[in-house]
């Protein structure tokens, strides 16, 4: 095969690659207020697996003076609904926390900050761009490690604002939490917002952008 010939395959295969790949990138605002940003890329990862990154930054100010930041940054590897790997980096104000999951026999290998565990059977994240997601039970916090028991409940539909334009969505209350919050997703099952009430009674919400 001539070099030119290599190229252009090479080419269209990152443009196939390219062309399946799925993006989620969200505005965060604390009451109101933009904060950061959070965004997913999934995409495939070969032999029937898919890969997905998700890295946030915030970045709370008081008087234009920062007075909270947060940094998350995760690799996460999957074959169907069932997550195979992790690696997962948080630093929530200066809070350091590392997680990793690898794949064993009949689950998962766990190491956190509260210690090594083996979580049997298909475990998956709180991956809110998989609407699978809402017949799961349980949940693996990647900033934690911790292994969360979650009930989920359809509330009624309503529209949110999506890249600027009112858009009509189911919404799921997601409970067993610290904190109970609302994941809104669109009919075809796309993720599109998420609301909160996190410390001190203040509103985070997350908005596709």
């Amino acid at each position: 095969m001539s070099p030119s010939i290599r190229l252009l395959a090479a080419v269209l295969c990152l443009q196939a690659l390219a062309a399946h790949a799925e993006e989620w990138s969200f505005t965060v605002r604390l009451d109101g207020e933009a904060i950061g940003t959070h965004r997913f890329v999934l995409q495939p990862a070969g032999n029937g697996l898919r890969s997905l990154r998700s890295e946030a930054t915030f970045r709370v100010r008081l008087l234009g003076v920062p007075v909270y930041r947060y940094r998350h940054l995760a690799e996460e590897r999957w074959r169907g609904d069932c997550l195979q790997r992790l690696d997962a980096d948080t630093d929530d104000d200066g809070e350091r926390s590392q997680v990793q999951a690898r794949e064993a026999e009949g689950g998962l290998q766990l190491k956190s900050p509260q210690g090594e565990s083996v979580a049997t059977g298909c475990l998956m994240s709180f991956a809110y761009w998989n609407p699978s997601l809402r017949r799961q039970a349980r949940l693996l916090n990647v900033q934690t490690g911790r292994i969360e028991q979650v009930q989920w409940q359809r509330l009624d539909d309503a529209s949110v604002a999506v890249r600027g334009q009112t858009t009509q969505a189911t919404r799921w209350r997601l409970s067993g939490t610290d904190r109970p919050l609302d994941v809104w997703w669109t009919e075809d099952g796309r993720w599109v917002g998420l609301d909160a009430t996190v410390r001190g009674g203040r509103q985070l919400s997350y908005r596709l952008d």
